[in-house]
């Protein structure tokens, strides 16, 4: 699979085990310019003892399709739209976090795939030092007194093949800002299909809610495939049995083929686990939850920890 990334601003970053490139957010050659997830830290790679983590993953290419995208990319929803959404009237404006303003179209409700007119998408401004990357977006929308500052930062750890991605979101409106966040963390280790090569491991006892699970399957504490899927073939679901505290929040993902892990860990409690998964990528989708007074300001961190071990494949 290619995707065409023409003049998309970039930039690489490496710490003395990890090299990485990432796509900077752009309103006009932006490698992604929907609507759908936070523009800034797409990763296009990520490299680590020559195992690539993140990549592409889907067969068709537009940079204005919800799902171009790669990489520990993040979507904000509130409930299950936007800021504002529910109280704009049609040709009406709400916000995306990490996108900008939008219009509200006519429409009967909230569409998450769709990509909306982009009335603005704030103020970028992109740092970029040898091992890291700052992204820090501006977004006022005097209509509906949504305001936000939205900071982040993804930095390779100097001395272990560690990457975090800290974040920072200060409600500069008039609004309460209530909203939920996840990374979709679209894994593409070295390119291997989606199968029984795969497990996903959690620090407690799964519960799967929902039916489509497919090929994928529950046992403790740990999700594994029977099979691998062919294309066309997925697997969703909702998953249960965390706690309260921050320690739940501790997700690996380890390919036994070719000897590569990963392992995410947030500094937050967890408000909800959503797993989904096709052939060509593994999605564990870990959800934080907000809210933020005006002219409060909320933090949180992501902890990506890359290894390898002795591939059995």
């Amino acid at each position: 699979m290619v995707a065409y990334a023409g003049d998309a601003p970039r930039a690489k970053i490496a710490s003395k085990t990890i090299q990485a490139e990432l796509y900077l957010p752009d309103a006009t050659d932006g490698y992604y310019r929907a609507t759908r997830f936070d523009w800034s830290g797409v990763i296009a790679s990520l490299l680590y003892q020559g195992h690539n983590y993140f990549g592409v993953w889907f067969p068709k290419y537009d940079p204005k399709l919800h799902d171009s995208i790669s990489g520990p990319v993040e979507e904000f929803r509130t409930g299950d739209s936007g800021l504002g959404y529910e109280e704009a009237k049609p040709g009406g404006t709400f916000l995306r976090i990490g996108v900008g303003v939008l219009r509200k179209p006519e429409e009967p409700r909230f569409q998450q795939f769709k990509t909306y007119e982009i009335v603005d998408p704030g103020k970028w401004s992109v740092q970029t030092k040898p091992d890291s990357v700052e992204f820090v977006q501006a977004v006022t929308d005097p209509s509906s007194g949504y305001a936000y500052l939205y900071r982040k930062v993804v930095r390779l750890s100097p001395d272990q093949p560690q990457m975090v991605i800290e974040h920072s979101l200060k409600n500069t409106g008039k609004q309460l800002i209530e909203t939920n966040v996840y990374n979709h963390n679209f894994f593409v280790i070295d390119g291997q299909p989606t199968g029984a090569d795969f497990v996903v491991k959690f620090p407690f006892n799964l519960t799967a809610t929902g039916d489509r699970l497919g090929a994928a399957t529950t046992r403790g504490g740990e999700l594994s495939y029977t099979r691998e899927l062919l294309t066309g073939q997925s697997a969703f679901t909702e998953l249960t049995g965390f706690g309260s505290e921050s320690k739940d929040f501790d997700i690996r993902v380890e390919n036994k083929k070719v000897g590569a892990g990963v392992r995410v860990r947030g500094d937050q409690p967890l408000w909800k686990v959503v797993f989904w998964s096709i052939r060509t990528v593994l999605c564990p989708e870990a959800y934080i939850n907000m809210k933020i007074e005006p002219g409060r300001e909320f933090h949180w961190r992501l902890t990506y920890d890359l290894y390898t071990f002795a591939p059995s494949g």
